[in-house]
């Protein structure tokens, strides 16, 4: 045991730094996930033909090409255009927007799926569209979104192993460095499924909290 502990305590230390990156590749990228996945998602609702069709566009785009691909374009092409980038901004850039256009189907078919009577009713009541949008169809319409949310989220921290391709170096970059000093691939790999494990079973766990105080009361008061 302690011949295990001497050999893999380094090696160990190494794979959390990386950890480390990866938690801070996995917030920075949710944030700018729920950014885009809002402002595309309500600008496919938006009555204005050309919101919709830079919404769609986006949406379609970053669903329809690989995240490997937009990745590269990201760290290697965009520096190209004058735009100078660095690994950790890149991969950022890459896992927020390709998973933003999920998050963005999301809010819209949460948004739709409130009842038109809610809609009325603000009409009723004067609101303006800003108004009903803001206090009263995405408070109710946030909750429909929090599983999906939450399932995207964790999408994103696995997507984070992309990242080790532009040598960035995050706990799969570092799982890699391990095995390719000691020769062995069953310990830093299995390290990094735990590791992976335990922050999917994080953010799925502070999603329930989030869903769990958001609906507190509400029960039976949507049909």
């Amino acid at each position: 045991m302690f011949d295990f502990y001497d050999r893999w305590s380094g090696y160990i230390d190494l794979i959390l730094q990386g950890a480390l990156v990866t938690i801070e590749l996995t917030l920075l990228g949710c944030a700018l996930a729920l950014v885009m996945a809002f402002v595309a998602g309500l600008g496919r609702l938006s009555q204005h033909w050309y919101l919709r069709w830079l919404a769609t566009t986006y949406i379609e785009f970053f669903r329809g090409t690989s995240i490997f691909v937009q990745l590269f374009w990201a760290y290697f092409v965009l520096p190209l255009l004058g735009l100078p980038i660095t690994p950790l901004q890149a991969a950022i850039l890459a896992l927020g927007l390709n998973v933003g256009a999920y998050g963005a189907e999301v809010v819209r078919g949460a948004v739709r799926s409130i009842g038109r009577e809610q809609y009325e009713a603000c009409i009723a009541c004067n609101l303006s569209r800003f108004q009903t949008m803001r206090y009263v169809i995405l408070p109710q319409a946030f909750v429909i979104m929090l599983p999906t949310f939450g399932n995207n989220a964790i999408e994103l921290l696995k997507g984070t192993a992309v990242v080790s391709l532009i040598s960035l170096a995050d706990m799969t970059f570092q799982a890699q460095v391990v095995r390719a000093q000691t020769g062995s691939t069953a310990v830093p790999f299995f390290t990094i499924l735990i590791l992976y494990f335990l922050m999917a079973s994080a953010i799925a766990w502070v999603v329930r909290r989030l869903e769990n105080r958001l609906t507190e009361g509400l029960e039976g008061t949507r049909k």
